[in-house]
């Protein structure tokens, strides 16, 4: 899957991933390779992501929206 994570002022993270797991508003789930389509709201959190390499990266959001389509996950959080 391809991965971007999005504030109103930059791009946080780009990259090829295995997981990511999200804050959701109804709580926390995951998303793996040919995941359903879905758009989501966030709460404030936090995201584990496994990349490729399974190396972990955590982020630390206060809010936002996931949409998951094709293997492509955006991430627009309100800050991180």
């Amino acid at each position: 899957m391809y991965l971007e994570i999005v504030t109103p002022d930059k791009k946080i993270y780009a990259g090829k991933i295995k997981l990511i797991q999200v804050p959701g508003t109804k709580g926390s789930f995951e998303v793996l390779n040919n995941h359903a389509p879905i758009i989501s709201t966030l709460e404030q959190g936090r995201i584990k992501v496994i990349e490729d390499n399974n190396k972990k990266i955590f982020f630390e959001i206060e809010g936002g929206v996931i949409e998951v389509s094709k293997n492509n996950v955006i991430v627009l959080a309100d800050i991180v």
